[in-house]
C-alpha cells in the first residue's frame, strides 16, 4: 500500500495477468492456475532468484541437491566469511532457499562480494538468464516429486537448470560418485565448455578434490594440494565429507587460500535442524534433524553414528519408500518410535526392523516414549522422512518443539 503496488490475495482475478512477466515464489507450483493462465496467454514466467539475478553484481556460488544443500550453502558461506574478516570491503552474502531471499539483498552485493546461494529444484523450474560463476550440484534422489508430475526425469532436468547458462570460464563443482548428476554434468560441461571440478570419496580425480589416504586432496590446478585429514572435518558423516569437499573447491575455485579452508571445515558448528546435537541427558545424546524431510536424508543421519539409535519418524508422507532404509535400522536403530499422519506407515515399514517399536499422537510423548527406550550411550534421533505439515508449519517450527522439550527432561 505504501509504495502504491497494486495486489490481490486470496485468489486471483484476471487483473493479475495484465502484466509483462510473472515472478513466482518457490512455493508456487507450474501447475496451478493463475501460472498455467500465463503461459497459455505467452507471458514469460520467472522464478525469484532468475528476477533478483538480473540486478546482481557480484559473483555467485550456487548450491543445490536434494540432500545437503543446506549445509554445504552455510559451510561455503563460513568459508568466504572467514576469508573476508580481514578485508571490511568484501562480504560474503548466503541467501536463497536458505531462508534469506535472494531479492531481499541483491542491491547490496558489490561486485568485489561473494554471493552464496542454496537453490532448489522448484526456483530452478523458471531461470532464463541465471548464470553462477560457480555451480554445485551435490546429490538426486526422488523427492517433491508431486510437483513434477512423480517425473524423476522431470525432477532432475530441474536441478540440471544450475548449469544452463554457464559459460567458459565458470566452474561446475559435481558429485561424480552419483550416476546421475555425473551424466547430467557431463553432458553440460561438454556442451558449453564449462569447467567440470569432480568431488569423490574414490580417490582425488584430474580437476576436483576427494580422499586420499583418509586426507582431503585438492586438484584444482593441474597439480594435488593436501588440505587436511578426514577426521579433523567439524562435521560427521560420510555425507558431510561431500559436503565440505564441494565448500572447499567452491572457494578454492574463488582464490581462497588452503589456511583459510581448513580453518573453516575443522571449526564449522553446522546448521540448526540438521543433526544438530541438543543435550545429553543420563549419557543419551538427544539430535535434532528436523531438517530431513525425505528418506534420503534419514539414511545419511543413521549413518552417521556408531552408536544404538531409538528413531523419531514421521509427519506428512510424500510416498516415501522406505526399502534402502531397512537395513540401517536393523543394524543400528534399538526402537522405532513413529509420529503423526504417517505413524502407521513407519510402523509397517520400519517397526519390524527394530527391536521395538512404539506410536505416539504428539511430540511430547515421542520424546517420552524415545527416553523410556534408550539406554546409556544410546542417540534419540529425531529425523522425520517426512514433511511437518501435519502438525507443524514447517520443519523449524517442529525442531524447535523437540528442542524446547529435550531441554525440559529431566
Amino acid at each position: 500500500d505504501a509504495a502504491g503496488v497494486d495486489y490481490e490475495s486470496g485468489g486471483h482475478t484476471a487483473a493479475a495477468l495484465d502484466a509483462d512477466f510473472l515472478a513466482l515464489s518457490p512455493g508456487v507450483p507450474t501447475q496451478s492456475s493463475i501460472v498455467q493462465q500465463a503461459l497459455r496467454a505467452g507471458l514469460d514466467v520467472y522464478s525469484e532468484i532468475e528476477a533478483a539475478s538480473w540486478f546482481c553484481d557480484a559473483p555467485i556460488v550456487a548450491i543445490t541437491g536434494t540432500n545437503g544443500k543446506t549445509t554445504t550453502t552455510s559451510l561455503a558461506g563460513h568459508v568466504f566469511r572467514t576469508a573476508f574478516a580481514d578485508d571490511p570491503g568484501r562480504e560474503a552474502i548466503v541467501a536463497g532457499n536458505i531462508g534469506h531471499p535472494f531479492s531481499d539483498c541483491v542491491l547490496d552485493a558489490e561486485p568485489e562480494d561473494v554471493v552464496v546461494l542454496e537453490v532448489s529444484s522448484f526456483q530452478l523450474d523458471h531461470v532464463d538468464t541465471f548464470h553462477p560463476r560457480v555451480s554445485v550440484l551435490l546429490n538426486i534422489t526422488p523427492d517433491h516429486l508431486g510437483r513434477y508430475d512423480h517425473n524423476f526425469e522431470a525432477y532432475a532436468r530441474a536441478k540440471f537448470n544450475i548449469f544452463r547458462n554457464q559459460e567458459e570460464g565458470d566452474a561446475m563443482i559435481y558429485n561424480r560418485d552419483d550416476h546421475d548428476v555425473r551424466g547430467g554434468a557431463k553432458q553440460a560441461a561438454a556442451e558449453q565448455d564449462v569447467r567440470p571440478l569432480a568431488i569423490t570419496t574414490d580417490g582425488v580425480p584430474a580437476a576436483g578434490a576427494g580422499l586420499q589416504d583418509n586426507r582431503i586432496v585438492l586438484r584444482t590446478d593441474d597439480e594435488e594440494e593436501p588440505l587436511m585429514a578426514q577426521d579433523e572435518l567439524a562435521l560427521r558423516g560420510q555425507h558431510n565429507v561431500y559436503n565440505s569437499l564441494a565448500a572447499a573447491v567452491s572457494a578454492r575455485v574463488m582464490e581462497v587460500e588452503n589456511d583459510v579452508i581448513r580453518e573453516s571445515l575443522s571449526g564449522f558448528e553446522g546448521v540448526p535442524h540438521r543433526l544438530e546435537a541438543v543435550r545429553t541427558v543420563d549419557d543419551v545424546l538427544y539430535v535434532n534433524d528436523s531438517k530431513a524431510t525425505n528418506v534420503n536424508a534419514v539414511w545419511y543421519a543413521l549413518e552417521s553414528f556408531d552408536r544404538p539409535i531409538v528413531l523419531i519418524a514421521g509427519g506428512r508422507d510424500k510416498g516415501n519408500d522406505y526399502t534402502d532404509l531397512k537395513p540401517l535400522v536393523r543394524d543400528r536403530v534399538r526402537a522405532v518410535v513413529a509420529l503423526g499422519e504417517s505413524a502407521e506407515t513407519v510402523v509397517r515399514e520400519l517397526g519390524a526392523e527394530a527391536s521395538a517399536h512404539r506410536r505416539a499422537d504428539t511430540m511430547e510423548a515421542a520424546v517420552r516414549q524415545a527416553q523410556r527406550a534408550a539406554r546409556p550411550g544410546d542417540v534419540v534421533l529425531l529425523s522425520p522422512a517426512c514433511s511437518s505439515f501435519d502438525m507443524y508449519e514447517d520443519y523449524e517450527e517442529r525442531g524447535d518443539t523437540f528442542r524446547r522439550l529435550v531441554e525440559t527432561l529431566l
